[in-house]
């Protein structure tokens, strides 16, 4: 697939998921066969005001691309200002948040709650496709609620204002992340546009996987909490749609160098005290399941040193 003059590899890439998918996380998933990337959302008002957090958050690796940086904000010229300030970063896309449902986000007019305002989405992909020399992509939803499914209507709009690709999650905004998962809204975009399509809601595996192409008929996938504790989902669905195979889950000693492999970058990139902070959560992504799981959750938000998780691990 491609994005524009982007040429995407394997068949799914990782979802943009605030708090998780930072540079340590995306690098590994890359290495592990997602064939594309997104940033954690950057705040275009912080762009705006120079925050140095939001700016980090465009930090890319050579090992992570093609990856795309992400933007959320309601103003269409602060989101063009967002999107030139990005190019410095060198991402390959730039991507605009219209489906985040958390409060903070939704709550204050962006994110999710962009979709309850179609001509304003337009705008915004206007002005951040005309900013820029790289292809802008959108992310939304499948509506703002049950009574409001939209987006068929908004990723037309998206489209005729020079988006290049759209992201469907077929879930609604007040659905947050429960069941069920609308796969019909994403073949009515698909069917609707010319564009590519990028398929993202409950896709775990390789048969999930194959189940949302085929019967959505997109043409690329995204994985967001399927790859929590999990990197290997990526390297699973290339095999079985290349090979027809579905490869073996990855043993506890997989799965203990792969979390040790992850957490060092993290506090390479953030330092021990932020990055072991971080490692909790991520510790018990790739724990469960695994035996005395519990009684590990517990000891793994203790976590202060990166000595502590080797310890933790030894002791699996």
């Amino acid at each position: 697939m491609q994005i524009g003059n982007v040429k995407l590899n394997g068949y799914a890439a990782l979802a943009p998921m605030a708090g998780v998918a930072d540079r340590a996380f995306r690098e590994l998933c890359m290495d592990f066969g997602a064939g594309y990337c997104v940033s954690e959302m950057v705040s275009s008002k912080g762009i705006a005001y120079n925050s140095k957090k939001s700016a980090e958050l465009m930090e890319i690796s050579d090992s992570e691309r093609p990856c795309a940086v992400q933007i959320f904000g309601t103003e269409p010229d602060t989101m063009a200002d967002a999107a030139r300030f990005a190019l410095q970063y060198k991402p390959e896309v730039i991507d605009i948040n219209m489906g985040c449902p958390a409060p903070k986000i939704a709550g204050s007019g962006s994110g999710a709650a962009l979709m309850r305002d179609p001509a304003l989405c337009g705008r915004i992909v206007q002005a951040v496709s005309r900013a820029v020399d790289i292809p802008v992509t959108v992310k939304i939803r499948a509506g703002f609620d049950k009574d409001h499914i939209n987006a068929v209507e908004i990723a037309k709009i998206a489209e005729s204002n020079g988006a290049q690709a759209v992201t469907v999650h077929g879930r609604t905004k007040e659905q947050f992340y429960a069941p069920p998962v609308d796969y019909d809204i994403i073949r009515a975009v698909k069917q609707a546009l010319t564009i590519p399509i990028i398929g993202n809601g409950d896709i775990t595996d390789a048969k999930s996987a194959e189940y949302v192409l085929d019967y959505t008929g997109c043409d690329y996938l995204m994985i967001g909490r399927g790859a929590l504790g999990n990197p290997w989902v990526f390297r699973e669905i290339n095999e079985y749609f290349e090979k027809g195979i579905i490869i073996d889950p990855p043993t506890l000693e997989e799965k203990c160098d792969t979390l040790l492999r992850h957490i060092r970058a993290v506090v390479e990139y953030k330092g021990e005290y932020v990055g072991m902070r971080e490692a909790r959560k991520h510790t018990a992504y790739y724990i469960k399941g695994v035996k005395n799981a519990a009684k590990l959750r517990n000891l793994a938000f203790s976590m202060e040193t990166l000595s502590d998780l080797e310890n933790l691990i030894a002791s699996m």
